[in-house]
């Protein structure tokens, strides 16, 4: 199989249904080109609801060191299309509270906002493309 080919699989009467979308929130600073940002972990409170699950294992009180992988925690979430799981994605990103390291946190939520990223228009060159995504909104 090679780039652009369509994914073969047999329609054996299965239908796909939901959209699963995942975000890795890692303690580095997007705005620095991604240097990690160890440290305490003063506060923090994961997002929920309907269609939000949280994988970690940090908690407040907890030091993020600086000899390991700077994954901090993983948020996926399901709808019923890409719009709901978008719209649950940011909402999640929203309401996550992790305070005394800098995440790429509120990276990823202006990355989920961009027009070309909801609609699924996006390829290995998309932030090269879309540098502002690195800079806080002013």
């Amino acid at each position: 199989m090679h780039a652009d080919a369509p994914l073969r699989y047999k329609d054996d009467g299965w239908s796909l249904r939901w959209h699963t979308i995942e975000c890795l929130i890692n303690e580095e600073d997007p705005n620095q080109n991604f240097q990690p940002s160890p440290g305490l972990i003063t506060a923090y409170h994961p997002p929920g609801g309907p269609g939000v699950r949280v994988d970690t294992h940090v908690y407040a009180g907890y030091t993020v060191p600086p000899y390991y992988d700077s994954l901090l925690a993983k948020v996926i979430v399901h709808g019923n299309d890409r719009e709901e799981a978008l719209t649950r994605m940011g909402q999640a990103l929203d309401s996550f509270i992790l305070e005394g390291v800098t995440t790429t946190i509120p990276f990823l939520a202006r990355v989920i906002r961009h027009p070309d990223f909801a609609a699924g228009n996006v390829d290995t060159r998309f932030l090269e493309r879309e540098s502002q995504l690195l800079r806080p909104d002013e």
